[in-house]
């Protein structure tokens, strides 16, 4: 245990001084990351092989090379003007993953039909009307998205595709002739069978370090399938700015990452992590990673979803379209100073996968992207109401007189939360006893108030003997594995700790009965769940997160699931909540790990800021960021996490708390406490207002999350949406 204290007392001071970048990856510092992001725009050397193309009635499939190795292409056409491109090998020596958890069933198809098919490209219509039309250049290799005859959307038009088939060790592959500069970008390849002569079998070969492993500080990530990055450029023409893929404390508008007026440096990341304090106007990645990114201009709107949960990362850039390629198109209609904004999007492992929502209006695009991933379900009236959080509230008595404080006060609150010191040495689903004798008499009280309490439940689970939860994910295979087979073990708050593996439905149904009655013991239909930590955090893995040649259910190494990994717990824990109430009541689950769908399984929020006015300023574009990519029940720590705020930052922040999505007070146990009742009677006052102006608009939030469940429109929205 001496060992954990250090660490722990290692992170909490590191959490006082603000982030450490030394604990995590720049691009250069990631060998997938800096191949994709050295290539430079050319002719790309993917191109559709002659007579492959097959236009079916929702699709058009295709095979591609790259002169080393094949690949199987389609469009695919969806209901309400969007569409798929879908890319993956076709023989790979290893299944790729492909990412299902983040939509809501299987998309819907629309009919297509076939404009124009010539030697040198396809053309279909689809939508509404047929306002949609998708456009297959064959050689080079280019996909155009056009609404109402105007191009909005297109993917490889600056030649930066990239897709690093999986390949035996000490195959070497050469470059095809016809694109020299690609040479570092395509050095390694499968043993393949479609073009056998670019590839050469060494006598004892010996895999390269960068190819096979990588480390980082003390850690190395052993790649026993070799590398396998993809990536893709996607430009916009017609637009000036680009909005989405959180989770960044960075503004609503993405700033440029590339090229001239570059502010940043670094390509946007994501990539879920515990993040200490984190910086602001940085493209870092933070807790959660939705990687949709929205396009609008007066003329249209258009968004794209690319539906990876590698590490990920984006780079933004600008130009004038008629400097690319897009000017000599016979379809493409700008003028000589059209702009676009470029992006660059590479992740580590999966496929190409990516979603075009053509629009043409804002919320034509929230409409078509909560088709894709599900809507928010209306949440509880409660749910929506003020919460009162703090690490931690100390017993039983502590919660008691919170509870009084309110009351005397006359200020509402809703909900009070316990974070981990509640439970018996940080064992999930218990109580310390000691602390906390008569759990249910504690929740009775608080609902005789009209009052419900929230804990903590993190993904990491201590590793002792006795401990149910343990005994059963040790005894029946629950654990994420390491990369010898067996369970993975980390540190993190309890010490030595194991994953539950919450990739698999089977593991999923196990941890949903865990929230029954019978087996949580001391709880109630008023206690609700926080799923926090869930990156998923591991003090001392590389990057505080899970090695990513851990593996999952099915095989899968953590690095192709990190991200999803996150909003499966939530999804659990909600399912459990539902479960236990025999179907009657809706559940509440907090999560601070995120992803493309997380909506559909409860809220999240912005972790761990700061006490002071930029972390406050930041709220804004962060949950706005948020709502836009679909998950619109999210808020920010009211009052800062870390630090003391002053007065009348305090008075501020619940000001602007009161009128976002998510409302909850929240702060870290080493600040003094701030409940509103404990300040002067001035102080005091002015923030009861606050929370009394939430309350009185309650019927109309109500209503937002209503909308929201039918139409995907996010609760609080920037005003280029409605004008």
């Amino acid at each position: 245990m001496h060992t954990l204290h250090v660490l722990i007392s290692v992170c909490a001071f590191a959490s006082v001084l603000g982030v450490d970048r030394n604990n995590f990856k720049t691009c250069s510092e990631s060998s997938f990351c800096k191949r994709n992001r050295d290539l430079e725009p050319k002719e790309s050397h993917f191109h559709v092989v002659p007579g492959t193309i097959q236009v079916g009635s929702d699709r058009v499939t295709f095979e591609l090379s790259n002169d080393v190795a094949s690949f199987i292409g389609d469009v695919i056409t969806l209901a309400d003007n969007t569409a798929r491109l879908m890319i993956n090998e076709k023989a790979p020596l290893h299944p790729r993953y492909i990412v299902k958890d983040s939509l809501n069933g299987e998309p819907q198809t629309a009919p297509l039909k076939l404009v124009e098919q010539t030697d040198a490209s396809v053309r279909v219509s689809f939508g509404s009307e047929g306002r949609a039309s998708a456009v297959i250049v064959l050689r080079p290799f280019r996909v155009d998205f056009l609404m109402d005859q105007e191009i909005v959307t297109s993917l490889n038009s600056r030649g930066l595709m990239n897709f690093e088939h999986y390949r035996k060790p000490g195959l070497v592959q050469h470059d095809p002739p016809a694109a020299p500069a690609a040479d570092e970008e395509h050095k390694e390849g499968e043993e393949g069978e479609n073009n056998p002569p670019h590839e050469e079998q060494h006598e004892n070969p010996e895999p390269t370090h960068e190819d096979w492993s990588e480390t980082y500080k003390t850690h190395t990530d052993h790649r026993p399938k070799g590398p396998s990055s993809l990536g893709l450029d996607i430009s916009f023409p017609g637009v000036e700015h680009v909005y989405g893929i959180p989770e960044h404390a960075d503004s609503l508008a993405l700033k440029l990452t590339k090229g001239n007026g570059a502010h940043h440096s670094e390509p946007y990341r994501l990539y879920n992590l515990d993040v200490f304090e984190y910086e602001l106007n940085n493209p870092m990645a933070l807790y959660g990673s939705i990687p949709v990114m929205l396009a609008h201009s007066a003329r249209h709107s258009t968004s794209v979803f690319w539906n990876n949960a590698a590490e990920t990362w984006i780079d933004v850039s600008n130009s004038l379209a008629k400097s690319g390629i897009l000017s000599m198109l016979s379809y493409f209609h700008g003028s000589d100073e059209t702009p676009q904004v470029d992006t660059h999007w590479f992740s580590e492992s999966g496929i190409i996968d990516v979603f075009v929502m053509l629009g043409p209006k804002p919320y034509d695009l929230f409409r078509q992207y909560t088709l894709l991933t599900g809507p928010t379900p209306v949440p509880p009236m409660f749910s929506i109401a003020y919460h009162q959080c703090r690490w931690n509230y100390n017993d039983q008595e502590d919660v008691y007189g919170v509870n009084k404080g309110y009351e005397d006060h006359d200020i509402p609150v809703d909900v009070i939360w316990l974070d981990i010191e509640h439970t018996d040495g940080k064992k999930y689903f218990t109580w310390d006893t000691a602390k906390f004798p008569s759990s249910k008499e504690m929740l009775e009280k608080l609902w005789s108030y009209g009052r419900r309490m929230v804990t903590i439940i993190d993904p990491h689970i201590k590793r002792e003997d006795g401990y149910h939860i343990h005994s059963d994910a040790a005894s029946q295979g629950l654990y994420v594995k390491n990369n010898n087979g067996g369970d993975y073990e980390g540190w993190c708050w309890p010490g030595s700790s194991s994953w539950i593996d919450f990739t698999s439905p089977e593991i999923r149904k196990w941890w949903a009965d865990q929230l029954s009655f019978d087996r949580y013991g001391g709880s109630t239909g008023t206690l609700f769940t926080w799923n926090d930590m869930n990156e998923p955090s591991v003090f001392n893995g590389p990057e505080i997160t899970m090695h990513k040649d851990a593996k999952h259910h099915g095989d899968w190494e953590h690095r192709d699931v990190h991200n999803v990994y996150g909003m499966l717990q939530p999804q659990a824990t909600g399912e459990g909540q539902v479960a236990r109430s025999g179907g009657r009541d809706r559940p509440f689950v907090l999560s601070r790990a995120f992803f493309a769908g997380s909506q559909r399984f409860g809220a999240i929020w912005t972790g761990d800021n700061t006490a002071d006015w930029g972390h406050l300023k930041a709220s804004m574009p962060m949950l706005l960021s948020i709502g836009l990519t679909g998950l619109t029940f999210a808020g920010a720590d009211v009052g800062g996490f870390f630090k003391n705020p002053d007065s009348e930052l305090l008075i501020r922040w619940y000001q602007a708390g009161a009128h976002q999505p998510f409302f909850r007070a929240h702060a870290h146990l080493d600040t003094k406490r701030r409940e509103p009742y404990l300040h002067d009677e001035n102080v005091m006052q002015r923030i009861r207002n606050a929370i009394l102006a939430r309350y009185s608009k309650l019927p109309y939030w109500y209503t937002l999350y209503w909308h929201a469940s039918k139409t995907g429109a996010p609760t609080m929205r920037p005003l280029w949406a409605e004008f």
